[in-house]
């Protein structure tokens, strides 16, 4: 094993070394050499993004609780350290030893948003590992991938050996035992593979043959091995009790993004947002109890010496213990001046009285997710809300010393007219005048602002909109002017700031996110025309992609500008997410009515999920 230390001179000509250089606080240090297992983790994006991520440092935490498993980090080299390791042919480096990621026997990916698939590629190319699963031989890691984008993986099924569907706490420790044992009696590649497809969420691309009609659309997808299920059914933990949680997770050197304790109170998410994707793949809800999370919250802040905390969750306002433990973290930490962070907090569910007390420790801006403007398009997608709901919300909020409200809407709905977008503007003048009527003018912190974000609506898989049809760049670029313009004509526009997603880049995600195998050929074009961090506004090259696509001869109004047949075979739905498709085509055709539909503590719809056992769905069921 060759370790690749990095020269002082290469570290000065790069703008953040402290990103390569690995030893930080918790990290684990192992003897490669005593190890039978070297899985390194990989986040495809820069350090300060991927150290934010909790789920890498879930695993990264459970993998190396076992002696015979060492797991490493690797992320995304930026742009200046990418140019050196390609000039100077240094291969791409685990961050804890310094060794090649090649040499390693997984290379486990984290797939959490689409515009990373370059990254991807970056990442096996630095590493000298061949681009295509089918080019591997028995010296390359085993390439595995996990994260939301694995819901479909087929547009980069080609990249990898195997995908994990699910949550990672469920499977690993058999594949990993499967992987000692093929190792240690000498047998192949293939043979690993076939032992793994067999684990109930592992999906093995090689595993599957496709065929399309005249058409374009999916014909079939078939097992082409004996050891591969027709479906494969994704894995959840369902008692959050029993599964191991990072008590000391890794503190970045830089800054990261999200510079915080991340305290997860709940997995899955009960409300049924029509466009959500977590929403749906994470039913059901499944919550740490109180008191495991009063004992994490002291030991984590201990042992990073972080001053903010924050209660991670889809939708934190359902979890059923949530005052008590706000309670415990203010009067536990009330003298450590330890700051304590809410996101996904429900408008209807704001607590005033929780509200007071967070705000004695420090203030930052509120965000709220209305997602639209109007309450009939709200009701199209089963928000759940009310504008009384948003408003009365929003007044308790300036009444408990808030004057920063961060808005977030969508634009491009199924069924959305342009009174739906002006109404983005009217809700939020309403939320502004309500600071100047909620709060006297002698208690105000000047003058109210609300910033208004509008994402362009790109439907997922296994939500109910992933039917639903999207619009081209030029469409979306006037429905922003018209909210722009609703904007400027508010009576508190001075107070109201907008800003909205690129559409370009919207239109290549709803492509990635519903694509097919084929798919895959313009994604290794665009990477090799150049393309890479297409996350980042300033990398992002636009002209690059749609070159790609036109040399690969697919086009990408096949996927976005049209409205999907309810019974057109989908390129995912060989994977049991357990919620049916039955139910997701009853929600869709709910959606276009405007029909809401309850909460699942409110009545059970009858999803599927009630199979995996357990969970907050299943409780006041008859």
């Amino acid at each position: 094993m060759r370790k690749l230390a990095l020269s002082d001179e290469i570290l000065l000509k790069v703008e953040k070394p402290a990103r390569y250089i690995g030893n930080e606080v918790n990290s684990v240090k192992k003897d490669p050499r005593k190890v039978d297992v070297r899985f390194v983790m990989c986040f495809p994006d820069v350090y300060e993004i991927g150290m934010s991520h909790l789920g890498i440092q879930i695993l990264y935490d459970m993998f190396n609780r076992r002696e015979d498993v060492y797991c490493e980090r690797v992320y995304s080299p930026w742009i200046d350290m990418d140019r050196i390791l390609r000039e100077e042919h240094i291969p791409l480096f685990t961050l804890e030893s310094q060794l090649p990621v090649k040499d390693a026997d997984f290379l486990g990916i984290t797939i959490q948003y689409e515009m990373c698939y370059t990254n991807i590629l970056q990442i096996l190319d630095l590493s000298q590992i061949p681009l295509h699963a089918a080019d591997r031989g028995e010296n390359c890691p085993i390439v595995i991938g996990g994260g939301p984008c694995t819901y479909n993986p087929e547009p980069i099924a080609a990249f990898f050996d195997m995908f994990y569907i699910g949550e990672g706490e469920t499977r690993y420790d058999e594949l990993m035992d499967i992987y000692k044992e093929n190792k240690a009696s000498g047998k192949s590649r293939q043979d690993f593979l076939e032992q793994a497809a067999g684990l109930p969420g592992i999906y093995v691309p090689s595993f599957y043959d496709v065929l399309y009609h005249e058409d374009g659309t999916l014909k079939s997808m078939a097992p082409n091995n004996s050891h591969a299920p027709k479906r494969v059914e994704k894995q959840l933990v369902m008692d959050m009790e029993q599964v191991s949680y990072p008590e000391k997770p890794l503190v970045p050197y830089l800054k990261a993004t999200q510079d915080r304790v991340v305290l997860e109170i709940q997995r899955g998410c009960i409300r049924g947002c029509r466009f959500c994707q977590a929403g749906m793949v994470y039913r059901p809800v499944r919550e740490r109890s109180l008191e495991q999370l009063e004992q994490y919250a002291v030991n984590i802040l201990e042992n990073t010496g972080h001053d903010e905390i924050s209660l991670s969750s889809l939708s934190s306002s359902d979890y059923s213990r949530l005052k008590e433990l706000v309670y415990f973290l203010i009067e536990k930490f009330r003298d450590k001046d330890v700051n304590i962070s809410l996101p996904s907090l429900r408008i209807d569910a704001f607590s005033l009285d929780v509200m007071s007390r967070v705000q004695d420790v420090k203030k930052s801006s509120l965000t709220f997710a209305p997602e639209a403007g109007s309450q009939r398009m709200r009701n199209v997608i089963n928000k759940g809300l009310t504008e009384e709901d948003i408003l009365n919300g929003s007044s308790e909020a300036f009444r408990g010393g808030w004057n920063k409200v961060k808005l977030y809407f969508m634009l491009g709905l199924p069924t959305e007219t342009r009174e739906d977008m002006e109404g983005i503007a009217d809700l939020a003048n309403k939320v502004a005048k309500e600071y100047y009527e909620a709060v006297p003018k002698e208690e105000r912190q000047g003058r109210v602002q609300v910033n208004v974000s509008t994402s362009f609506f790109i439907p997922k898989p296994f939500t109910p909109l992933q039917w639903a049809s999207m619009f081209t760049k030029e469409e979306y670029l006037a429905k922003a002017r018209v909210v722009n313009e609703a904007i400027k004509s508010q009576l508190n526009h001075k107070s109201l700031k907008y800003n909205w997603h690129e559409a370009d880049v919207s239109v290549l995600e709803g492509v990635l996110a519903r694509g097919d195998r084929r798919v895959s050929k313009v994604i290794l074009d665009a990477y090799r025309r150049g393309c890479i961090y297409d996350s980042w506004s300033e990398c992002f090259d636009n002209e690059k992609w749609m070159e790609a696509f036109e040399a690969q001869g697919l086009d990408p109004a096949f996927y976005n500008l049209r409205e999907r047949s309810l019974d057109e075979l989908l390129p995912w739905d060989f994977i049991d997410t357990g919620v049916t498709k039955d139910f997701l085509k009853r929600e869709w055709k709910r959606a276009l009515e405007g029909i809401v539909s309850p909460n699942c503590r409110a009545q059970c719809q009858g999803c599927g999920v009630r199979k995996f056992g357990g969970g907050v769905c299943f409780e006041n069921q008859d």
